[in-house]
C-alpha cells in the first residue's frame, strides 16, 4: 500500500490541474498562433510558466483505486495488476474472466 502523503499528494495534483485547464489552455492556444511578434510570445510563455507547477497534467500518476500503486496500473480498470487479478478472481469486475486456451 502507498504511502496516504503520496496518494493525497496525487489527489492534491488533479484538483489544481482541472482549476487551471482553461487557463491553460486558453494560454497554449495564444502561444499556437504563427503571426506573434517575439515579446508577445514571451510574456505568453511567461505567464504559462508563472501558473503552478501542479497545474501541468503530466504531473499526475495514475494510481490504484484500491492501494494506490502507481506501477503496473491498468487504466480501463483503474486498479493495479495484483488487485485486478484479486477482483478478477472473485467475479467483481463483470465480463473479465481467466484466458484459457
Amino acid at each position: 500500500m502507498a504511502k496516504t502523503s503520496m496518494i493525497n499528494r496525487e489527489i492534491k495534483r488533479k484538483k489544481v490541474a482541472q482549476k487551471y485547464a482553461a487557463k491553460r489552455a486558453k494560454l497554449k492556444e495564444k502561444l499556437r498562433v504563427a503571426n506573434l511578434h517575439d515579446e508577445d510570445r514571451e510574456t505568453l510563455r511567461r505567464q504559462l510558466q508563472a501558473l503552478p507547477r501542479d497545474a501541468s497534467p503530466t504531473r499526475t500518476r495514475h494510481r490504484c483505486a484500491l492501494t494506490g500503486r502507481s506501477h503496473g496500473y491498468y487504466r480501463k480498470f483503474g486498479l493495479s495488476r495484483s488487485k485486478l487479478r484479486e477482483t478478477a478472481m472473485r467475479g467483481e469486475i463483470p465480463g473479465l474472466v481467466k484466458a484459457s486456451w
